[in-house]
């Protein structure tokens, strides 16, 4: 099975509310998968019905190849989860937790909790009640590799982590992943920072799936143009080739997968004679906000 979580056609609504139009994609064994998307795109929701929180509207759900919402206690046993935030049992302090947790878990690994633990510089023997949040994050993030799951949803892992914190759990996380072959799915509002490590993406926008596949194939083919504004251009917006366009000052910027040649014959069509058309370069992070937008 190669394919360890199945979405097909997935609708789901909070009353009135459509939230998912048809989500379709799948997460394959192996590497770290980005499920990015602006806050309201989808990926809480997504994230729950992976679990068997809710039960989508409609459409189909599969993890480690049984339904999401029936998910049976040894299917539960090998994903690792951390879901909107960190929870754990404050009154105790790091050791005590490492005591509790580790006979839930056959695989438990206490090498791999108190490698990432003992980073933090805090005696073992500190309760958590009397950490930072950051700390207490950290903490929560070593329970889960120190399971040794066999898929890893990490829902918002940099919440309450500050810059180093992070910069720490991206490259343990990446060395993880490439020592146990564990799958990673994460989400995470700290765009910049999954350049790093997320080899393939899927990318939600407003219910529905714009972009899924390799990193590497989107950074190769997405492209951002930019020339100078006119009032042609002030009437251009984004359709099937157009993915964003953007106006500011005296320039126009439009966002694409297609080639200077066709853009410039589409721009034609609209009376845009794109002036001074220059392709910009791009990190992960101005491709992301040219695919979803600043606003």
């Amino acid at each position: 099975m190669n394919a360890l979580i199945e979405c097909r056609d997935l609708r789901h609504s909070y009353g009135e509310k459509a939230v998912l139009h048809g989500l379709s994609f799948s997460v394959e064994r192996g590497g770290v998968f980005g499920l990015l998307g602006k806050n309201g795109a989808g990926k809480s929701t997504t994230i729950n019905i992976l679990m068997g929180f809710l039960r989508p509207g409609s459409g189909s759900c599969r993890v480690l190849g049984e339904p999401s919402h029936a998910l049976t206690p040894a299917a539960r046993a090998r994903i690792g989860l951390l879901h909107e935030g960190f929870i754990q049992y404050d009154f105790m302090s790091i050791d005590e937790l490492e005591r509790y947790y580790a006979p839930f878990y056959p695989k438990w690994d206490r090498d791999v909790f108190y490698e990432l633990v003992n980073r933090l510089n805090v005696p073992n023997t500190r309760r958590i009640s009397c950490m930072s949040c950051g700390q207490r994050s950290q903490v929560v993030l070593g329970l889960i590799m120190a399971q040794q799951p066999e898929l890893m949803i990490l829902d918002d892992y940099s919440m309450g982590l500050d810059v180093g914190y992070r910069r720490l759990f991206i490259d343990f996380l990446r060395e993880y992943v490439k020592d146990r072959g564990t799958t990673v799915l994460l989400t995470s509002h700290v765009v910049q920072e999954l350049d790093k490590i997320v080899d393939n993406m899927i990318v939600l926008q407003e219910g529905r799936v714009a972009v899924s596949g390799s990193k590497k194939e989107f950074m190769e083919s997405f492209r951002c143009y930019s020339f100078t504004r006119t009032e042609a251009a002030d009437a251009l917006h984004a359709d099937d080739l157009l993915q964003n366009v953007e106006h500011m000052g005296s320039t126009t910027t439009v966002y694409t997968f297609t080639e200077e040649a066709a853009l410039r014959q589409h721009l034609k069509r609209f009376g845009v004679e794109a002036e001074n058309l220059t392709m910009m370069p791009m990190d992960f992070e101005d491709a992301f906000i040219g695919l979803t937008g600043k606003y």
